[in-house]
């Protein structure tokens, strides 16, 4: 939560993120993770447009190539999704894809900064088809997943729940924001908003995106999209962790 008052305060502007980012230097790491002369602190790292450089990840193009402009049928468009959405073909929603790049960017820079800080990552879903993805994906970069049916004393009620004290997540990561087969919002958005645990969410053009931290549109049904936004959110993760273990032995 620091992170993003910093990143949306710290330097001013009504432009929020977006405004915080450009008024920020580029990265240090142009030539992707490299050791530094001197020992970065955490507030340094802020000063950075894109410290891990993250921003050569991937093109719009690949978000092309993966299926992630397309959206539901025109007829279920959600009102709150109408500034997201570039137009509609033969019926079908297309998502405006330089929105969705410029967005995909901000939550990856986010995770990266929750990485770095030895933050706690949640992964959740409930869709049967992506939830082996998005397990493995948890398990690549050393994180945690949450696949199995929600109950919202995990995070409303932690100690009733495991009967003892924990730390709950710093991030909670959902590539598709439905509750399994059903056509409500997975609860967990809500359970994290009232206890102050930012979330990335992909939201398709069907979605509610105002209770999601980091809200990116994107088709949230397709494998391909899926496994693009996965293997994004495992690399980032991993660059940060690397950075994070080369500035401490600097």
């Amino acid at each position: 939560l620091k992170i993003c008052r910093v990143l949306l305060n710290q330097h001013g502007g009504g432009n929020g993120v977006a405004g915080a980012l450009r008024m920020m230097s580029t990265s240090p790491h142009a030539g992707g993770v490299k050791n530094t002369t001197k020992k970065n602190s955490l507030e340094d790292s802020l000063k950075y447009q894109d410290y891990f450089g993250l921003q050569r990840l991937f093109t719009v193009k690949d978000l092309f190539d993966a299926r992630v402009h397309l959206g539901h049928k025109a007829t279920a468009l959600e009102p709150k999704m109408t500034e997201f959405i570039y137009g509609t073909r033969f019926g079908q929603s297309i998502i405006d894809l330089n929105q969705t790049t410029v967005l995909l960017r901000q939550a990856l820079n986010f995770a990266a900064h929750i990485a770095y800080r030895n933050g706690i990552i949640l992964f959740v879903c409930r869709q049967p088809q992506l939830v082996h993805m998005v397990d493995r994906a948890a398990t690549e970069c050393k994180e945690y997943s949450h696949t199995k049916a929600w109950k919202t004393d995990v995070f409303t009620a932690p100690n009733l729940t495991f009967g003892q004290e924990i730390r709950l997540p710093d991030l909670v990561i959902m590539v598709h924001t439905k509750e399994n087969n059903q056509y409500g919002d997975h609860r967990a958005i809500i359970d994290a908003a009232k206890v102050g645990i930012p979330t990335i969410g992909i939201v398709d053009t069907d979605c509610n995106p105002n209770l999601i931290t980091y809200p990116v549109p994107g088709n949230d049904d397709s494998i391909v999209s899926t496994k693009l936004y996965l293997n994004l959110f495992v690399k980032t993760i991993n660059i940060a962790k690397q950075q994070r273990a080369l500035d401490n032995s600097s």
